[in-house]
């Protein structure tokens, strides 16, 4: 896998939440009926199931309904593509000889916002100290 490819941003996303990753966690062992989720978690089953939904749009889970009730499961396989783009930054960094990286880092000098000169903070201060006294009202309270 190339570097250049496109980051499985959906199932970051999903899993870019506590209570979705310990969803995760507690579904790796089994599937598991949505109340038996709920009991883990001090919040409400509606909140649970707002969680699951966020899991299902990434794909890394399923609902299987088994009679009356709704069972969850992990589908580990989804995170693949994710672990493989991660995989790639793991890779050793190809070696740049000293000379190339000098347009880099020319490029990078460039682009970055001057240093204020001393002349300019200096007119500053002196245009400050020059302004007229903000009018005071009768009874001596600043407007």
């Amino acid at each position: 896998m190339t570097r250049k490819s496109k980051p499985p941003i959906a199932l970051y996303s999903a899993l870019a939440d506590a209570t979705r990753c310990r969803i995760v966690e507690i579904l790796a062992a089994g599937p598991v009926p949505v109340h038996r989720l709920a009991d883990a978690f001090s919040i409400s089953r509606p909140a649970i199931s707002r969680h699951l939904r966020v899991l299902k749009q990434a794909g890394l889970v399923a609902e299987v309904k088994k009679g009356r009730e709704n069972l969850y499961a992990f589908k580990p396989a989804r995170l693949d593509k994710a672990i493989a783009w991660i995989g790639a930054f793991r890779e050793p960094a190809p070696t740049m000889p000293p000379e190339s990286a000098a347009p880099i880092l020319m490029t990078i000098t460039e682009s970055a916002p001057p240093e204020p000169s001393p002349r300019r903070a200096t007119e500053k201060r002196a245009s400050k100290a020059q302004a007229p006294e903000a009018p005071r009202s009768q009874m001596g309270f600043d407007f």
